[in-house]
């Protein structure tokens, strides 16, 4: 049965068991749960595991750090002494989670990463060359863990994480082999069904994490569309770990299609990043509240059931819980000041990521050649409470004497004001434009920004790439009146 949700991830490790020092205090044990409460987050989901072992006492498989010692990293020292300050005074680290969400009136679910087995042979990973899955133990071991987090702790389900790969662990199988492998993933995930639903008093309930594409999901032999078919699970988040960039325009209509159909709730994903630090010049940033909001904003009127984010930035402030308040209601991401921008696709065409409209490369000017990219936006360009609209392109190799035309929607932005401002730190290698869109404002749902290099000074035949298109609404609490 579909739910609305609103949800925080916390992964146990990097604003937790890493960084406070042991022994653990209860004020510091609950602080996952306690930083969010009171906003609009009612479900806390929290990832019980990591490639190499389990953050809390397993009693069927391998509890992290105990094949680690002597520890060489701070990190892992804190992480080992501060479970084990909580064992030492008959608590248990999940339990004490799980006890203080229900507390705090939150649901809670254990996360578990699916590619990776701490304590099991080394040689079944795929990571190692292994075939993962296609091993019964593997399939046994992880199994065994689901049935331990459903009937053990008193959480209301479990989410299965599919899309930590690659980059959070290793795939579930040996890419080479994982599409003629779905129907072993299939039954996996019906099997995890049963055991979470058919535990001991009430039933559970069971998540997946997956990747937004049906063609990513396929080609690590997940058959997304039979799981929610069949209905072996609850809800679905589509994402991938591989881009923890915010995208606005992830392409889930597919899933939202498929899970609706059979009373499956999905969960918009919020990424928490602005730029991940991987292009030139630039540093990870994480998103604002007004992309928060634009995102959030696309999501709902994608029709999904609820939103799920992580990882902001750490400690949780005004900013942050701001965010977490506003996006557990559809009608606060309505009006409100947002920032829409495009993510680029990655350089590696290889990795496991979906695709994106940036960057777009313009070899040569050549006025009968236009290039494009499409955004979507779920403001309305006639609401009176909008008090300004500003187009932003990135574009490196841009000098002031191009003939470089930007149109929106077919219709040139010749017309509207517009600004030239440096790029980051390296203000040699671009320019941003700013168009002030008063004249000319983009439609509510998809729209299409073309661009034409009619020419070059003369001696000058480099490329131009249009690098970021990002979109500013700002909205005003009074009507705005236009010039007569």
């Amino acid at each position: 049965m579909r739910k609305r949700r609103t949800i925080y991830f916390n992964d146990a490790r990097h604003y937790y068991l890493f960084v406070f020092e042991p022994p653990m205090r209860m004020e510091d044990a609950w602080i996952p749960v306690d930083e969010v409460a009171g906003t609009g987050i009612d479900t806390f989901i929290y990832g019980v595991s990591r490639a190499d072992g389990l953050f809390y006492p397993s009693r069927v498989g391998l509890e992290w750090g105990s094949d680690r010692k002597p520890f060489q990293n701070a990190y892992e020292w804190r992480c080992w002494e501060n479970m084990q300050s909580l064992i030492a005074k008959d608590l248990d680290p999940l339990q004490v989670l799980i006890d203080r969400a229900h507390e705090k009136g939150m649901e809670f679910f254990s996360s578990l990463r699916l590619g990776a087995y701490g304590g099991m042979n080394p040689e079944h990973n795929v990571a190692e060359g292994g075939r993962g899955f296609v091993h019964t133990e593997v399939r046994d071991h992880q199994h065994a863990i689901i049935e331990e987090l459903a009937t053990r702790y008193d959480a209301e389900g479990i989410e299965l994480d599919f899309a930590a790969s690659p980059g959070g662990c290793p795939f579930c199988l040996n890419p080479d082999e994982a599409p003629e492998h779905a129907s072993l993933m299939t039954d996996f995930v019906r099997d995890a069904s049963a055991t979470v639903r058919g535990r001991p008093g009430q039933p559970g309930l069971l998540g997946a994490r997956v990747y937004p594409t049906v063609e990513l999901n396929q080609r690590a032999g997940l058959d997304v569309e039979t799981w929610l078919a069949k209905g072996y699970v609850d809800f679905v988040v589509p994402m991938a770990y591989s881009c923890f960039v915010l995208d606005a325009q992830m392409p889930i209509d597919w899933i939202v299609k498929a899970a609706h159909a059979n009373d499956i709730s999905v969960y918009g994903m919020l990424q928490p990043y602005y730029l991940d630090g991987r292009r030139p010049n630039t540093k990870v940033e994480h998103a604002t509240p007004q992309m928060m909001r634009a995102a959030a904003s696309n999501f709902w009127e994608a029709d999904v059931d609820g939103l799920y984010t992580w990882f902001m930035d750490w400690p949780l402030e005004d900013g942050e819980r701001r965010t977490l308040s506003f996006m557990g209601d559809p009608d606060l991401t309505r009006e409100g000041d947002k920032h829409y921008f495009l993510r680029q696709r990655p350089e590696n065409e290889e990795s496991y990521v979906y695709g994106a409209e940036l960057p777009v490369s313009i070899p040569a000017a050549d006025p009968a050649k236009s290039y494009e990219v499409e955004f979507s936006i779920n403001d309305d360009p006639e609401n009176d409470r909008i008090r300004r609209m500003i187009l932003k392109i990135n574009v490196a190799e841009l000098v002031s004497q191009d003939r470089f035309e930007v149109s929106l929607n077919g219709t040139s932005l010749s017309t509207e004001t517009c600004r030239r401002t440096p790029r980051w730190h390296d203000a040699y290698t671009g320019q941003w434009l700013e168009f002030d869109l008063d004249g000319l404002r983009p439609t509510k749902g998809t729209n299409k920004v073309q661009f034409v290099l009619h020419s070059r000074p003369d001696d000058f035949e480099g490329e131009i790439r249009v690098d970021d298109v990002e979109l500013i609404i700002e909205y005003g609490v009074f009507p705005t009146q236009k010039s007569s």
